[in-house]
């Protein structure tokens, strides 16, 4: 359904963080999304810039956001 605007008037763009410049998101008629930035570089950009609220409580979370993820034994 599109959105009613009058003639005229430009939709003006969001702003958006330097390192996302240019992103896009696309739904398609089916639900699917699409996007012009691979989801690895969104995950990195993400794990970056925002706070995991649910893994704050771990007592290894400073850990994780560093990057560096403590190997675990394989238990059989």
């Amino acid at each position: 359904m599109p959105s009613q605007q009058k003639p005229g008037k430009k939709k003006a763009k969001p702003r958006v963080h330097r390192e996302l410049e240019g992103f896009e998101v696309r739904v398609n008629s089916f639900g699917e999304i699409s996007s012009n930035l691979e989801i690895e570089k969104i995950n990195e950009f993400l794990n970056r810039n925002v706070e995991d609220k649910k893994l704050e409580e771990r007592e290894d979370y400073s850990e994780l956001k560093q990057g560096k993820t403590r190997k675990r034994k394989k238990t059989r």
